[in-house]
C-alpha cells in the first residue's frame, strides 16, 4: 500500500487538519493500492500562506539560479525513474513501456527543455523611450488531471519555477502518487521552502478554493470543459488570470494520396495510446469516400497489432481506462453510437474476453458516422474512433472544423502544398503533419472551447508572467 496522508507545505510533509481520506485504485486489478488525505480548506490556506511568504525572495532569484533549480530537479527526477514508472503503471493502468517512454520521459523533458528556453528568455527589453519588463505574476494555483500524471504536472511546475512563481499544486486524486514523488524530488533538489506546495483532495474543496482564493493570482488548469468553466467563474470574482487546457475532438484528415495502411496505423495509434485518454487524440478519421472500403479493411488488419491487456507486460500497448466511472462513460458513448445508427466496424459494448477484472474497454471503431452524431461531437476519452467520409477537400475541412473544440489536428498525405493548405485551414492550436515528431519547445494549447493560453517551452513561461511598461526610460 502506498499510503501517504500528508501534504507537502513549506518544504515539509505535514499532517492534514482533517481526517478524511481518498482510496487510490489500480484500474487493472480494481484493488485499492493506497490512500491519500482528502485535504481541507485550512490545508490549502496554509499552503497559500507559505507560497505568498516566499514570493518576494523567490521572484527576485536570478535567471541563472532558476536554471540551476530546474537542472537539479531533472537530476533528482532521473534517480527516481524506476519508482515513477512503477507508480504510473499502478495508479493509471498505463502499460509499463508507455509509463517509461512516454509518461516518465515527458516529465523529464519539460524540466530540461524549460531550462533551455530560460537561457535565452528575455525578461527586460528596451523599446526606444520605454522599457518592457516581464515580472512574476505572483502565487499560482495548479490543478492537474489524472491522464498524464507527470507530463501535466511537470510542464506547469517547470514554467512556474522559470518565472519565479511559487505554486500550490492539487494533483488528480485518482493518480496522486507520481506527483507526490515529484514533491520529494523537488524537496531533494533544494528548491526554496514555500516555492512548491502540494495539497491533495477533491476538486469540490481544494480545486474550488484554489480558484476562489484571494491570494492566488493565477490558476493553471488542465481538465474538462465543465470544470474549466467553473474555474473561470470562480476566478472572475477576484479577476484572476486563468490558463485552461481543456478537451478536444481532434480530426485526422487523410488525403487521397496517403498510404491507406499507414493512415490506418496512425488512426489506431491515437485511440490505443493511453487507452484513448488523451485530450489531443485524433478521434475522428476523416477519409476520402473513395478510400472508405480499403481504410476499413486496413483498420481491421491493423488493430490486432496493438495488443491490450495486463499493463505490467512489456508487449502490451494499451491498458484499462482509469476508473469504473470512466469505463461506464465510454460504454454509454458506444451505446449512443450504436443507437445513432453508426456501423460498428470493430469492438462494441462490454469488456474484452478474458478481461472481466479491471476497467478494460473493447477498442471500438465506428464507420458510416456523420459529424452531427454525438460520438463525433463529444469527447469520449476512451479507445473509440469515428470514421467520417468526405467527397472533396473543402468538405473535409468543414467537417474537421465543425466542432466546439480546437486543441489539435492531424493530416497525412504526400503532396506538400496540400498538406500545408490543410494544416493552415484546420482551426486548432497544434497541427501534426505525417506523424511529425513531438517538440517540447512548441506551444501546446487550443482554440475555441479547448482552452485559453499555451504551455511548453518559452510559451509556458509567459503564462506565469505579467508585463510592465516603464515609460520615459531606457535600459
Amino acid at each position: 500500500m502506498r499510503t501517504n496522508v500528508k501534504h507537502f507545505i513549506n518544504g515539509d510533509w505535514v499532517e492534514s487538519t482533517g481526517t478524511d481520506t481518498i482510496d487510490v485504485i489500480n484500474p487493472a486489478t480494481e484493488e485499492v493500492i493506497g490512500k491519500i488525505s482528502s485535504g481541507t480548506e485550512e490545508d490549502l490556506n496554509k499552503a497559500v500562506v507559505a507560497a505568498k511568504a516566499v514570493l518576494p525572495s523567490f521572484s527576485e532569484t536570478t535567471k541563472e539560479e532558476r536554471i540551476d533549480m530546474l537542472k537539479a530537479i531533472a537530476s533528482e527526477y532521473e534517480k527516481r525513474k524506476d519508482e515513477l514508472v512503477e507508480v504510473i503503471t499502478e495508479e493509471l493502468g498505463s502499460p509499463v513501456t508507455m509509463s517509461e517512454k512516454v509518461h516518465y520521459q515527458m516529465g523529464y523533458n519539460h524540466f530540461t527543455h524549460v531550462a533551455k528556453a530560460l537561457k535565452s528568455f528575455v525578461f527586460e527589453e528596451n523599446r526606444g523611450n520605454h522599457i518592457i519588463r516581464k515580472e512574476t505574476i505572483g502565487v499560482s494555483g495548479l490543478i492537474t488531471p489524472w491522464n498524464f500524471p507527470t507530463n501535466q504536472v511537470s510542464t506547469k511546475i517547470a514554467s512556474a519555477i522559470a518565472a519565479g512563481s511559487p505554486v500550490v499544486l492539487k494533483p488528480a486524486s485518482r493518480t496522486p502518487f507520481a506527483a507526490m514523488i515529484l514533491a520529494e524530488v523537488i524537496q531533494k533538489a533544494g528548491i526554496p521552502k514555500g516555492a512548491f506546495n502540494l495539497v491533495n483532495g477533491t476538486g469540490s474543496i481544494i480545486g474550488n478554493r484554489i480558484s476562489t482564493h484571494p491570494d492566488i493570482d493565477f490558476v493553471s488548469f488542465t481538465g474538462s470543459g465543465k470544470v474549466g468553466e467553473k474555474i473561470m467563474k470562480n476566478s472572475a470574482k477576484t479577476i484572476k488570470k486563468v490558463a485552461l487546457e481543456l478537451g478536444g475532438k481532434s480530426p485526422l484528415i487523410v488525403l487521397d494520396d496517403a498510404d491507406v495502411n499507414e493512415a490506418a496505423k496512425t488512426a489506431i495509434s491515437h485511440i490505443m495510446m493511453n487507452t484513448g485518454q488523451v485530450c489531443s487524440a485524433a478521434t475522428r478519421a476523416i477519409i476520402p469516400v473513395t478510400m472508405k472500403n480499403d481504410f476499413e479493411e486496413a483498420i481491421k488488419h491493423t488493430l490486432p497489432s496493438f495488443k491490450y491487456g495486463d499493463p505490467k507486460k512489456t508487449d502490451v500497448k494499451t491498458g484499462p481506462v482509469v476508473s469504473k466511472e470512466q469505463w461506464e462513460t465510454v460504454q454509454s458513448y458506444i451505446k449512443k453510437g450504436i443507437d445513432e445508427g453508426a456501423t460498428l466496424l470493430v469492438g462494441g459494448l462490454g469488456k474484452p474476453k478474458g478481461m472481466e477484472t479491471g476497467y478494460f474497454v473493447k477498442p471500438t471503431v465506428f464507420t458510416d458516422v456523420s459529424n452531427d452524431m454525438v460520438i463525433a461531437q463529444e469527447e469520449i476519452f476512451g479507445p473509440v474512433l469515428s470514421i467520417i467520409a468526405y467527397n472533396d477537400l473543402e468538405e473535409a475541412l468543414n467537417i474537421a472544423n465543425d466542432t466546439v473544440y480546437g486543441l489539435a489536428g492531424y493530416v497525412v498525405g504526400k503532396n506538400k502544398d496540400t498538406l500545408s493548405y490543410v494544416a493552415n485551414k484546420i482551426k486548432a492550436g497544434q497541427i501534426t503533419v505525417n506523424n511529425g515528431k513531438i517538440d517540447f519547445m512548441a506551444p501546446f494549447g487550443g482554440y475555441k472551447q479547448s482552452g485559453i493560453g499555451r504551455e511548453w517551452g518559452d510559451f509556458g513561461i509567459e503564462e506565469f508572467l505579467e508585463i510592465k511598461a516603464i515609460l520615459g526610460m531606457s535600459s
